[in-house]
């Protein structure tokens, strides 16, 4: 496996990161790539200038997984958005080597702070369906991951639970923020 840019002229590897995004996303994000349109969408805003895309690829040249990276606040942070591997790739380290390389490639651009949101639209953690106002601390505190949430491989890659978005996706659909010095 090997990382590289993905281009605005590599129309056949961007119709393979939209569909990635369809497939990945699917059964506890269904809304977020809901159809190739919109994951074409998506894929085509990563490529923006100034921002980052990167395909892991196999010795033959298939797509395994992307990652995309936006500057904010004059570049001293950036958002990792999005992230997916194949679904029958997960679990092999592709997505731990995205995330490496994009922490590499945003620190060579000056960026201190790597950030994401991976929210819970499908109560896989403590946090879902859950009045989170009352104690919004006090919950993130006592954070479970019920059934795979990622945000436990964000955990290993480094990142640090930064806070939470109370009904971000609708009333107890939060969106926990995570954040890692790069």
């Amino acid at each position: 496996m090997h990382i590289i840019d993905l281009l605005p002229d590599d129309d056949p590897r961007i119709g393979q990161c939209a569909a990635l995004l369809v497939d990945g996303f699917r059964d506890h994000w269904p809304a977020a790539w809901p159809d190739m349109g919109a994951a074409l969408t998506e894929v085509r805003e990563c490529l923006a200038p100034g921002r980052i895309a990167r395909v892991a690829v196999d010795d033959d040249g298939a797509t395994l997984g992307w990652i995309g990276g936006t500057p904010n606040y004059g570049g001293n942070v950036w958002e990792l958005h999005p992230l997916v591997v194949r679904p029958d790739r997960q679990g092999q380290g592709i997505g731990r080597a995205l995330v490496a390389d994009l922490e590499a490639l945003v620190a060579g651009r000056g960026g201190l702070t790597l950030w994401l949101g991976s929210d819970d639209e499908d109560d896989m953690t403590s946090l879902a369906g859950v009045d989170l106002y009352g104690d919004i601390v006090g919950h993130l505190a006592r954070l479970r991951n019920l059934r795979r949430h990622p945000y436990e491989f964000y955990l290993k890659c480094g990142f640090s639970v930064a806070g939470v978005v109370p009904d971000a996706n609708g009333r107890g659909k939060p969106d926990i923020l995570m954040a890692k010095r790069v």
